[in-house]
């Protein structure tokens, strides 16, 4: 079996991970001593802890985040260690994302997730609302933490061929951000995560929990450079292509990434250069019978290195080019089926960023990308990629999230070298009222893969709807509504519901 696709991974709403820090707790219980006391304090403006993508062969991919198995980007992996004040801010996107989860269980994580202002600078907007509105959080020294805690109850249903399964569930999802109150630099850190306890039918319960860091350090002549830190732990899905048959439990997964940026301007040239680094190891799946399967031989160590150029037309248009390379070492030569995995990624693309405001942001880009394999049994994977990010407001209250990726996806299935994926998503969120927030996703991911593999092409459809209601500035209701498809062209189509509510408190 193989590496999990970005977009697929964990099933619905990951779970809290014991490792969950005890900053992230203390905070909570401070955040229940202060509620008291903090109607009469300020709000002030912070950034929502973010949603990562795991690195995979994408653009949108960033230097704190990792495809588990894969060989490096081609193309952007450490997009996010840019200077934020000097380059479009997106927010965060499907697949890139992180995306750690089943593309359902990303979708329905985002529906519940406040999303920051697009713009660094403020934005001429209504009055503030209760749904617009930051919480004080809780200084610290010269930082400002806004921890929150959400509990829910979820039902969930799983059709694979003939075979139904259903469970009921209890989930908490734990969030905490910290940024620093600086003059000049920025440290932030930003923490989530989740843990679930069934109540009643069959399924597997899916940890997770994920902490990043970035120090921004703004130095003379225009120059700004980024050092990334971070850590993500989660459990990988059932209904992953490389995932192991007839498992109860598949592999725990965890990475660590770190990553340097530097961008400077040079009048209308803009450059850029990142390293990333990223370290994946994984557990024993356990099987049915009791037995385990070691899966220490997809444990690797990746490395890449990008460098972008770009030429200012206007503040608003930023035409570039971009080149990647990346090494990926597992740390076993050869896996259990007797292949070398290890490898290089190139990569290379022409884009344009644009921000038009408020009212359209992000960026475009086409280029190419490649996977060689030491083993010569293993074709080379390549491929022409189209990717794009753009966040759209046609009217105020409304933010249309448009995600368009093209990936490639290495894989540790025996005498199969991967797949491309083809993956695209729209979010919108309207504000309905003065304290009610709606927000629909829909998306759809092709899992392309080589003309010479025994594996056939799998098409994945997703949609997902959810309301947030802000009882007040410190308390939510929440719910949520998903369904999940996944055809394939032999075999048969699986199918995932997922409904939800929950009260989310925040500090």
């Amino acid at each position: 079996m193989g590496q999990p696709d970005q977009t697929s991974s964990v099933t619905p709403l990951r779970a809290m991970s014991r490792a969950v820090s005890f900053a992230a707790f203390g905070s909570l219980l401070l955040s229940q001593l202060a509620f008291a006391q903090s109607a009469s304090q300020p709000a002030s403006s912070g950034s929502a802890a973010s949603q990562g993508n795991r690195t995979t062969y994408s653009a949108a991919s960033t230097a704190d985040d990792s495809d588990d198995g894969a060989i490096p980007a081609a193309n952007g992996t450490t997009a996010n260690a840019d200077d934020a004040s000097q380059r479009p801010a997106i927010s965060d996107s499907h697949a890139g994302d992180d995306i750690t989860g089943s593309i359902l269980d990303e979708d329905i994580r985002r529906l519940n997730t406040r999303e920051a202002p697009v713009d660094e600078a403020p934005r001429r907007r209504a009055a503030e609302s209760a749904s617009t509105a930051e919480t004080p959080g809780i200084p610290l020294g010269t930082f400002v933490l806004r921890p929150s805690v959400t509990q829910s109850i979820n039902t969930e249903t799983t059709k694979d061929g003939n075979t139904r399964q259903r469970r009921a569930f209890l989930e908490t999802d734990a969030a905490a951000t910290l940024t620093s109150d600086w003059g000049r630099h920025q440290l932030s850190v930003t923490s989530e995560g989740a843990w679930q306890r069934n109540i009643s039918g069959e399924g597997e319960e899916q940890p997770s929990f994920k902490i990043n860091g970035d120090l921004r350090l703004d130095l003379p002549q225009d120059t700004v450079a980024h050092l990334t830190a971070g850590y993500n732990f989660y459990r990988e899905d059932t209904d992953d292509p490389d995932a192991i048959a007839n498992a109860t439990q598949q592999s725990d997964v965890q990475e660590f990434s770190a990553g340097a940026s530097v961008q400077r301007d040079f009048g209308i040239l803009r450059g850029t250069t990142a390293l990333a680094l990223t370290r994946s190891i994984y557990s024993d799946a356990t099987l049915a019978s009791g037995a385990t399967v070691a899966l220490s031989d997809r444990d690797q160590t990746t490395g890449t290195l990008r460098g972008r150029l770009g030429y200012e037309l206007s503040p608003a248009l930023i035409p570039f080019i971009e080149a990647t390379v990346g090494r990926t070492l597992y740390d076993e030569t050869r896996d259990s089926a007797g292949y070398e995995r290890s490898g290089h990624s190139y990569g290379a693309k022409a884009g344009v960023e644009v921000d038009l405001g408020e009212k359209l942001k992000g960026e475009v880009g086409v280029g190419y990308e490649r996977a060689d394999f030491e083993d010569n049994r293993l074709s080379s994977i390549d491929t022409a990629t189209l990717d794009a990010s753009l966040l759209w407001s046609p009217i105020r209250g409304t933010d249309v999230n448009f995600d368009l990726q093209t990936s490639i996806q290495p894989t540790t299935t025996a005498g199969e070298s991967g797949y491309v994926s083809h993956a695209l998503t729209t979010t919108v969120t309207h504000q309905l009222r003065d304290n009610l927030v709606g927000r629909m996703i829909g998306g759809v991911v092709w899992r392309n893969y080589p003309t010479d593999s025994t594996i056939n092409d799998e098409l994945v459809y997703t949609a997902a709807t959810g309301l947030t209601w802000n009882i007040n500035r410190y308390l939510d209701l929440t719910s949520t509504l998903g369904y999940e498809l996944t055809t394939r062209k032999e075999g048969s189509d699986s199918q995932q519901w997922r409904a939800g509510v929950g009260l989310k408190l925040k500090r």
